[in-house]
């Protein structure tokens, strides 16, 4: 345990064989992290000092009782690193997440290979539109290791203090969705810079190109490859009709966030219209997608 400024606490008082009722405290050396035990009783009369011992090999354990054992003086502390050690903890060194770069054109006129490709895909939609279904099926269903990011989960993480905006859309709630499309965009970073594809779903408006599209392409960066899902509003209406809970919405708020959603279209951004799909065909349809767009990324 420490203070707050990473000073440790010095040991507890213990009980003396010689002083009943009273603590005897230990030496306390806060350079070398652990208790010196006392040393012993002066001896009653003077004597000679003893010959220095001779010097111990480099390679020699430390002596019983040395400086830097445990509470109890049986443990060891571990002896510190090398000066040329750089990784003292043995977890597996990860490569920085870095902005995700635009991806490469097929060297050739075949369409790439999209089931092996390491991409970042953005899924945008609104509620109901089977954002979640299919990108969860994309990832489980690749040939290479693809996580989903769900910006809904992420924003969830907030337990205690969360802003839902079903209650009332403010600054709180704008705030939290903001910071969870910041996390978002941090862990595909990481995801991609690890060799590891990644699908994130959210319902981007068109009319707020700033807070949506430049902000996403701000947090991944301008290889990430936005596709839009959008079924008839009878479609949604339905689906929504299906969820529990604060994902559920007013038929109203659908309406509204559908209608908005339309202006993508017109927009240059690829469109998927999963009415008449189940969830393993339109992935099928999201892969072909996937392939023109990184063979011809959309201009966004």
């Amino acid at each position: 345990m420490q203070h707050a400024v990473g000073a440790p606490l010095p040991p507890p008082h213990r009980q003396g064989p010689g002083h009943p009722g009273q603590g005897v405290s230990m030496n306390w050396n806060p350079q070398q992290g652990g208790p010196v035990p006392p040393g012993p009783p002066p001896s009653p009369s003077p004597q000679p000092a003893p010959a220095a011992p001779p010097a111990l090999p480099a390679s020699a354990p430390p002596a019983p009782g040395a400086s830097g054992q445990g509470w109890n003086g049986s443990a060891p502390h571990q002896a510190p690193p090398t000066p040329h050690s750089t990784d003292i903890t043995g977890h597996i060194q990860l490569p920085p997440g870095a902005p995700v770069p635009l991806p490469s054109p097929p060297t050739d006129t075949a369409a790439p290979d999209v089931a092996n490709a390491a991409v970042a895909v953005l899924l945008i939609g609104p509620a109901g539109a089977g954002k979640t279904s299919v990108a969860r099926h994309w990832a489980d269903t690749r040939r290479v290791p693809t996580a989903h990011i769900s910006l809904d989960d992420v924003r969830e993480w907030v337990r205690s203090g969360f802003a839902d905006p079903q209650t009332g859309w403010n600054d709180h709630s704008e705030a939290q969705y903001r910071l969870a499309r910041r996390t978002c965009g941090f862990a595909a970073r990481n995801f991609l810079a690890n060799g590891i594809s990644c699908i994130l779903d959210d319902a981007v408006f068109p009319d707020r190109p700033v807070v949506g599209l430049g902000g996403w392409k701000r947090h991944v960066g301008p290889g990430l490859l936005p596709i839009v899902l959008l079924p008839g509003l009878e479609i949604v209406l339905e689906r929504n009709a299906r969820r529990s809970g604060n994902r559920r919405l007013s038929d109203e708020e659908v309406a509204r966030i559908h209608g908005r959603m339309a202006g993508w279209y017109g927009s240059g951004l690829p469109i998927i219209d999963n009415s008449a799909h189940d969830v393993p065909t339109t992935v099928r349809v999201l892969d072909d997608v996937v392939a023109r767009s990184i063979a011809s990324p959309p201009n966004w």
